[in-house]
């Protein structure tokens, strides 16, 4: 579950292995690449940490990084 905290939605996935976490951040980079809009985000093994914020809005959270985050979640395996 996404939480808003100093001005930014985060979340962290975790997966089965390395390969599968990469994966996950591939489809993520195709999707804000279509959207122009490129998250914050960390990968250690198989854990990914996303940040969003508006950068061109004053670093806040806006629709555009709503959109991206249901984007995100909708490409997380089950």
């Amino acid at each position: 579950m996404w939480k808003e905290e100093n001005n930014t939605l985060y979340r962290k996935f975790e997966f089965k292995t390395f390969s599968e976490a990469f994966a996950f951040m591939t489809r993520v980079a195709l999707e804000a690449e279509k959207m122009d809009h490129h998250p914050l985000w960390t990968n250690v093994y198989n854990k990914v940490e996303i940040w969003l914020s508006t950068h061109d809005a004053g670093d806040i959270v806006t629709e555009k990084d709503r959109k991206l985050a249901a984007k995100i979640d909708a490409l997380k395996p089950a």
